[in-house]
């Protein structure tokens, strides 16, 4: 799948579930389930209640996202 077929949204992560999965909270009011992008996770970002992060999404499952940035604030 091409890159250019992701849909790129922020939002808030609202909860932390196991095996490094995020419940994530869009702008637009959706509620996804996220995991994290593999470079993130090779390079030890961590992710806490409350980060704002932007999440990728496929339009085929717009249910599941990968988070790909933890912004710095």
């Amino acid at each position: 799948m091409a890159k250019e077929d992701h849909i790129e949204m922020l939002g808030t992560v609202i909860d932390t579930l196991p095996n490094t999965m995020f419940r994530v909270e869009l702008e637009n009011g959706h509620i996804v389930t996220a995991h994290i992008s593999g470079r993130m996770r090779k390079n030890y970002i961590r992710i806490l209640t409350g980060d704002k992060v932007k999440v990728e999404l496929t339009p085929y499952d717009l249910t599941k996202g990968r988070i790909i940035f933890r912004d710095k604030s």
